[in-house]
């Protein structure tokens, strides 16, 4: 399978079924409306793994409509590569949804979402930007 016709699951579950564990901490950091997270048992500073939270709360318009609430994650992994330079390689994760859709769509959205991250029909995309 590929992109142009994937298949993931509505109301299923995701899921990790082994690995170990990589523990957070709140290192003080300050962000705005957020929190900023990093890994304290990678000893080597220059490749500490990172995760940044970030949250923007809906707004009442004028009009008497709200805005859409705003959640966003950043996972950065440090890289130092064979010239000695360190790189961050990113993933970000953002949901922008309005605050009437009810909470079985809003789970429903963040499944789909992480299918789109490890699904199998999305392999060759993640791998080689395959669109087909």
């Amino acid at each position: 399978m590929s992109v142009r016709n994937m298949t993931l699951k509505t109301g299923g579950t995701n899921s990790v079924a082994s690995g170990t564990d990589l523990v957070f901490a709140d290192d003080g950091v300050t962000i705005q409306n957020g929190v900023h997270l990093s890994v304290p048992a990678t000893s080597d500073y220059r490749v500490r793994q990172t995760a940044t939270l970030k949250y923007k709360p809906p707004t009442l318009l004028p009009d008497g409509t709200y805005t859409r609430d705003k959640k966003e994650v950043s996972y950065t992994v440090p890289f130092v590569r064979a010239d000695g330079k360190v790189v961050f390689n990113v993933l970000r994760i953002s949901r922008e949804v309005d605050p009437e859709l009810g909470a079985s769509a809003v789970t429903d959205l963040n499944t789909i979402g992480a299918q789109l991250l490890f699904d199998s029909d999305m392999t060759n995309f993640w791998a080689a930007g395959s669109l087909s």
